[in-house]
């Protein structure tokens, strides 16, 4: 490995291609990323879409990314790469260009869990942060809780039964037709709404479980619109909003602490893009103060899908030489996991 320790990562695991370039001590080079807002008006992300604009855009973003930070492919330790989950196509891209820049600079090729990477993005912000610790990983399509011991060495003590946090906002935003995506068009027009306007269910209330449901959740809101005028559903939006965004976030903070305080855990991680919920934010640390647990979320940037956390998930790997083998392949299956 070189003195500098500079990784060149990707991620391309949905609809937003990301480079970046981030040392072993978790410093972040130059990130570039490229949205693809063609999706929006399909409501969702098209993969085959998706696929053909990571293979446009990816080459730019690395020649730009070296450009702009002043360093050339021979100052590169290793490549890093999101192999799973996500859309298979769109892994493909990623993971096909990262293959031939290692084999053809002969460096390393680390692979990484995409959902692993929305973990390490918080070591970006907090580079100060050491396991034991809770990840609580909430994402589009994903609802875990992780126990770390070590860097690499994890238990998944709770998951989603259905939909995941992030898909359920999504979906309820599409019933109120307020657009995509639907965490963010939620969270902002539940700031000035009453969380307690209406209760709806929450799944598994077991004080011996730590997994998640919210497909009632999800037709719990259909029928309750079904139910009311259009007119009367516009008329209180933000009272709506605010009360499915209680429902949806409770659970997540009640079932983190509860785990957190069994197994004397003083620290707990939100990763994924729904730990951008100010919601979520404002109620799991405000509830952990009262255990003297401390709660930590990457900056907005770092809770969307990028190529920094790719790249900081690698560095364990690169300094315990776990190198991935150029034969390696993508896959979608769901979940945390190590490669």
């Amino acid at each position: 490995m070189k003195a500098s320790g500079i990784i060149l990562a990707f991620e391309s695991s949905c609809d937003d291609t990301s480079v970046a370039l981030i040392t072993t001590d978790y410093k972040v080079i130059i990130q570039l990323t490229s949205t693809q807002i063609e999706h929006i008006k399909y409501g969702g992300v098209l993969p085959e879409l998706a696929s053909r604009l990571h293979m446009k855009n990816i080459l730019f973003l690395v020649e730009s990314a070296l450009y702009q930070s002043n360093l050339g492919f021979q100052d590169l330790s290793a490549i890093a790469v999101s192999i799973n989950p996500g859309l298979i196509g769109s892994l493909i891209v990623g993971l096909s260009f990262a293959k031939s820049l290692a084999w053809s600079l002969n460096i390393p090729l680390i692979t990484v869990n995409h959902m692993l990477g929305h973990v390490f993005a918080n070591h970006i912000s907090h580079d100060y942060l050491a396991p034991p610790y809770l990840a609580l990983i909430v994402s589009g399509g994903h609802t875990e809780m992780v126990h770390f011991t070590s860097d690499t060495e994890f238990i998944i003590v709770g998951k989603t039964r259905d939909d995941a946090a992030g898909e359920t906002f999504d979906k309820v935003a599409k019933l109120l037709k307020l657009g995509f995506p639907g965490g963010p068009l939620i969270d902002k027009l539940a700031a000035s709404g009453n969380p307690d306007f209406h209760v709806f269910p929450r799944a598994i209330k077991q004080k011996d479980s730590y997994d998640f449901s919210y497909s009632g959740l999800k037709t719990s809101v259909k029928q309750y619109i079904a139910s009311q005028t259009e007119e009367w559903v516009n008329a209180h939006i933000n009272d709506i909003t605010a009360s499915i965004q209680k429902a949806i976030i409770e659970p997540l903070v009640t079932k983190s602490i509860r785990y957190s305080v069994k197994n004397n855990i003083r620290q707990i991680l939100i990763c994924g893009g729904v730990a951008a919920n100010s919601l979520l934010r404002n109620m799991l640390t405000e509830k952990a103060i009262k255990y003297s647990i401390k709660v930590f979320y990457p900056g907005l940037s770092l809770c969307m899908d990028n190529a920094s956390m790719i790249g900081a998930a690698a560095i364990p790997k690169l300094l315990n030489k776990q190198y991935s083998d150029l034969e390696v392949n993508a896959f979608s299956d769901k979940g945390i996991r190590y490669l």
